[in-house]
């Protein structure tokens, strides 16, 4: 919703203009044309200024006290057109500010359009249409091709093309199956599915994006009022200018005209608009940007920290290497252990039976011993899995990484190694972290030493913090000194949660739901891609860039046109009118951020 206030006024400018245009033009009578334009003029003075004390109470100093100045200064010498065209031009420039904000934030509206509202739950064959909110995590929903997914779960009958693009930034559709997941939000393609919810609607992850999003709206950013930061200098340059002016010509006309092309609408509009399109930018790659404020810290950031698991590495143990005695082949060790664990739900017994081969001998008497292992007997052997003082008592080498131990009746038959996997693109995203200037890289993980540092000697990250608790990884990023700030930092799990919110910025990935640590983070990548990173870094520079470009070029124009209207030769009306062009040219430069720049 735009602002109504802003539209109300440029409205009351119109209306009052399109009045004293009849009065003057076709009754004749500019008397009473300059008292109507001198009563709006006097009318929206005296609300800026109220405006303007409202600022300056909030310990802020703004730049409306320009633009109260040269509406009064035209209207005390009778230039009632040019303080007509002042006024049209303000109001004009915050409706057009709303529009422009409005505009470059159609991407995270458009999460809110198309926020599913109705499910279709099958009941013995029948279908009911129930809102969202009543779906029950286990009931079996029908999608209907161009529908909207409306909770988090599970595809069990069906094929068909989903868009998800307004989830992870990827245009390219995704083919799913029965055993496929689900997210709420994603688009159905030409086919119906059937699927069951896995989560209640408040706790999908499109509910959960909808609520960033609500976030990111509803709090302002501190950047926005970055031409705040110019206004003592752009003011005492601007009276400086036209007192001058006005001392030289001994002419009061001068200090209106000088004032008159000394309006701050550019410094107004330039940074907010920039930091809209900048986040509109960031949506369209994946990556919701809670406030302009992350943008600029994470555009100036010295220091980018990694959590490991499920950040670095991918989450997931998978067989690493296979460790047989002598006398025992790997195959053999492999279909052994596969064959004692087959029924075991242990993440690391499914790894297990991931690459040992289909025609596993059958097992019985399987138990498992809590903190030990799984005990089996397979082909006539008692064969245990797990740990080495559960499988064996005699005295063994063991490994640094994560492993089980193998034994058939008490005899030692080796040991199968697992790792966590490094991301594809983990090595790439440092490297481009550091091509960016982030030259201290972090890595601040749970996981025992030797796997960590591995793990970050791999990708190219000398800084390793292992063995860390949450509360130690607060203290890591606190003890940080000044010159490495501000610090960012990457996670994806609820124990991230903390150490993101004591980073400077907090980047979570969280393209698997709704999580503690999206909740907490700045920012949240929706893809499950690390280089996002990069391109969240990259999109904060640019953005602030052209942020600060446009105040600038919107200052250097006013001060070029004040020095030349000082000389006498720009009459007031025609000011008034150059600074809408300087307007129009100070949004355009503004909405470059929301376009990708070549570097």
């Amino acid at each position: 919703m735009l602002k109504f206030s802003n539209y109300k006024r440029l409205w009351g400018v119109l209306t009052v203009g399109a009045v004293a245009l009849i009065l003057q033009f076709l009754f004749r009578q500019s008397g009473v044309a300059q008292i109507v334009v001198t009563a709006l003029g006097s009318l929206i003075a005296c609300l800026m200024l109220v405006d303007m004390v409202k600022t300056l109470r909030s310990g802020k100093f703004g730049v409306d006290l320009l633009a109260i100045t040269a509406v009064v200064a035209t209207l005390a010498i009778g230039e009632y057109w040019a303080a007509l065209i002042v006024l049209l031009m303000l109001t004009g420039g915050d409706a057009l500010e709303d529009y422009a904000a409005h505009k470059a934030n159609t991407d995270l509206q458009a999460l809110l359009e198309k926020s599913p509202q109705i499910a279709h739950v099958v009941i013995e064959d029948q279908i009911h249409d129930v809102a969202v909110e009543s779906v029950a995590v286990g009931d079996r929903l029908l999608v209907k091709p161009g529908e909207v997914v409306p909770v988090d779960g599970t595809v069990v009958a069906g094929q068909a093309m989903v868009d998800e693009s307004s989830l992870t930034g990827e245009s390219r559709l995704v083919e799913i199956t029965a055993g496929s997941p689900l997210m709420s939000g994603a688009v159905n393609g030409d086919n119906t599915v059937t699927m069951v919810a896995d989560q209640l609607a408040e706790d999908s992850q499109y509910q959960n994006i909808i609520r960033l999003v609500k976030q990111a709206e509803a709090q302002p950013a501190h950047f926005v009022r970055m031409a705040d930061r110019y206004a003592v200098p752009f003011t005492l340059v601007a009276y400086v200018i036209a007192g001058i002016a006005w001392a030289v010509s001994g002419t009061p006309e001068r200090f209106a005209e000088v004032l008159v092309v000394a309006s701050p609408c550019p410094l107004i509009l330039a940074a907010p608009i920039a930091l809209v399109a900048g986040m509109s930018r960031a949506s369209q790659s994946g990556i919701i940007v809670k406030t302009g404020t992350t943008l600029e810290k994470l555009a100036k950031v010295k220091t980018m920290a990694f959590d490991k698991t499920g950040t670095i590495t991918q989450g997931n143990l998978t067989v690493a290497e296979v460790l047989p005695v002598a006398g025992v082949s790997q195959a053999a060790l492999i279909k052994l252990a596969a064959a004692c664990e087959q029924h075991s739900n242990h993440v690391l017994a499914r790894s297990l039976v991931e690459v040992a081969p289909a025609d596993l001998p059958a097992a019985t008497n399987v138990a498992e011993v809590t903190g030990g292992g799984v005990s089996a007997t397979v082909a006539g052997e008692v064969v245990k899995v797990g740990k080495a003082d559960f499988v064996t008592s005699a005295p063994i080498e063991q490994q640094s990484t994560t492993a089980v131990y193998v034994s058939a009746d008490s005899r030692y038959l080796g040991c199968i190694t697992f790792s966590d996997q490094l991301r594809p693109e983990a090595a790439t995203t440092v490297t481009g972290l550091h091509q960016l200037g982030v030259d201290h890289l972090m890595m601040i993980s749970g996981d025992r030493r030797p796997i960590a540092e591995k793990i970050a000697q791999s990708v190219g990250i000398d800084d390793v913090y292992a063995e860390c608790l949450p509360a130690e990884k607060i203290a890591v990023l606190k003890q940080l000194p000044r010159e490495k700030r501000p610090v960012a930092m990457v996670g994806d799990g609820v124990n991230d949660a903390p150490s993101l919110v004591t980073a400077d910025v907090g980047l979570a990935m969280g393209a698997h739901g709704a999580t503690a640590a999206s909740e907490s983070a700045d920012a949240v990548i929706l893809k499950d891609d690390l280089s996002r990173v990069v391109a969240a870094v990259e999109i904060s520079r640019d953005t602030m860039k052209v942020a600060r470009q446009s105040v600038l070029i919107g200052v250097g124009i006013c001060t070029g046109l004040m020095l030349i209207a000082s000389t006498g030769v720009i009459p007031t009306i025609v000011g008034a009118l150059l600074q809408e062009v300087v307007d129009t040219v100070t949004i355009l430069a503004a909405l470059r951020a929301r376009s990708k720049r070549s570097r």
